[in-house]
């Protein structure tokens, strides 16, 4: 059988929330870019229903921008989002309702000149002297392979860059991987019983564990109240998880959280559903997981209507487009962004976008391991992260970043990942328009570039 070819300066694999913005950003510096996903949606955890983390630092400071407040922009302007608010825990989130996010996500990308190819699965590579030549793209109309100048793997598994050769690591020790989760949704849930309750049982709750300034339970809880967002973090070691899981009418989970998604509907997401220790890299263990995920869904969904206040008449609205995956592989680069790195909030002369999330990485049952950045800040993730050992035109972006699994667990989520994704697509497209190898890109142009174009690189703790 004879194989197509197709020619373009940037190809992006994997539309989630790095692609998008990768994508977007290297179109819209000049470079004729594909973006290949073998789903049928672009958007990935975009248009799950998650909150988007990491967009706002624990101070509230806005640490992501450019691409990521775009989308937000124009969710706004749609009616669909939520503005940002503090969980009295130890985040502000920005949520979104998913369904305005597909609107935005399609219509940034078509604005932008990207051309998207979906229904398409990035099968294989050829690799000629240390770079990739082409991807070899499988979908109904056969094989084709795409020649690019640059490829940025945003894949999440780090698929094309392990394929060329790179060199990676996987979970813990290759066997424990952070849970997979389903994300769910709820509609005509009351606000104010909801939190209500929180405040007359702030023992049940997630409160006050990683602020900037001494605050109780109690007093975070009344805070939570006057705040009057419907969300909440119940503790799957805390009574009301702990004694429902006891009694076999929850599964063992670490938290369930309660997140708004539109206030005109009274519908919030829920993320609360795990199986732990699955390698999403293999299709049949993935696949397998969804029917379990399926009755952890419909079992929360019952819990929370007939034990959490402001849920009895809420009705189960809805399903995230897939299974959410926190950790798989990850690239080794010229650069691994260590726990020290997040912790310490450290800021560096090559950073190309911000890390806020805290260290956050989920275990099996109720185990979930929780450290805050220093003064509630961020760090800077460095270009380097980015750069494949070994492979001269190929970038990752997104969660398959070169980092230490501990680093990974804060650096795995959209606010950051959206910001890796624009700093690629950004140097992929002045790769291409200089003629210059990536390793010898100047990275001070790439910075002001950035900023240029709306990128938070200084100016914030």
């Amino acid at each position: 059988m004879s194989i197509a070819r197709r020619r373009v300066d940037v190809l992006v694999v994997g539309a989630g929330s790095a692609g998008v913005a990768a994508a977007i950003a290297a179109a819209r510096n000049g470079a004729r870019t594909l973006l290949v996903d073998a789903g049928p949606m672009a958007g990935g955890e975009l248009v799950s229903g998650l909150p988007l983390n990491a967009v706002l630092n624990a101070r509230g400071e806005w640490v992501a921008g450019g691409v990521v407040r775009e989308l937000l922009d124009d969710c706004d302007r749609m009616g669909g989002l939520v503005p940002p608010y503090f969980d009295w825990r130890s985040l502000w989130l920005v949520c979104v309702d998913p369904e305005v996010m597909k609107l935005a996500v399609m219509r940034a990308l078509k604005a932008a000149g990207v051309d998207l190819l979906l229904y398409s699965f990035a099968e294989d590579v050829l690799v000629e002297d240390g770079r990739v030549a082409g991807v070899f793209v499988l979908n109904k109309q056969g094989r084709t392979l795409v020649e690019a100048d640059v490829v940025i793997d945003c894949s999440g598994d780090g698929d094309i860059a392990a394929a060329a050769g790179a060199p990676t690591e996987r979970g813990g020790d290759g066997t424990r991987f952070q849970p997979v989760t389903l994300i769910f949704r709820m509609v005509g849930v009351e606000p104010e019983p909801l939190l209500d309750f929180v405040r007359r049982h702030p023992g049940n709750v997630a409160l006050g564990e990683c602020l900037l300034e001494p605050c109780s339970e109690a007093e975070c809880a009344e805070a939570l109240y006057r705040q009057g967002v419907p969300s909440a973090f119940f503790d799957g070691r805390r009574p009301l998880l702990a004694d429902a899981i006891e009694r076999g009418e929850l599964f063992p989970c670490g938290l369930l959280a309660v997140c708004p998604v539109s206030t005109a509907r009274r519908e919030v997401s829920l993320n609360t559903t795990r199986i732990a220790d699955l390698d999403a890299t293999r299709t049949e263990s993935l696949s397998d997981a969804l029917p379990a995920l399926m009755e952890q869904v419909w079992t929360a969904s019952a819990f929370l209507r007939n034990r959490v206040p402001g849920f009895e008449r809420a009705i189960f609205s809805g399903i995230a487009p897939r299974i959410g995956i926190r950790e798989t592989r990850r690239i080794m680069g010229e650069y691994v962004l260590t726990r020290e790195d997040v912790l310490h909030g450290r800021k560096r002369p090559d950073g190309i976008a911000k890390g806020a999330h805290e260290l956050d990485v989920h275990g099996a049952g109720k185990e979930h391991r929780r450290e805050m950045i220093a003064e509630g800040g961020s760090y800077d993730i460095p270009y380097t992260t980015l750069l494949p050992r070994g492979i001269s035109n190929v970038m990752v972006a997104g969660r398959c970043l070169s980092a230490t699994r501990e680093a990974h667990g804060s650096a795995r989520v959209m606010g950051t990942c959206m910001g890796m994704g624009q700093a690629a697509g950004t140097a992929a497209a002045m790769s291409v328009a200089e003629g210059a190898p990536l390793r010898q890109l100047s990275v001070p142009a790439l910075r002001d570039l950035l900023k240029q174009q709306g990128a938070v690189l200084d100016g914030t703790h």
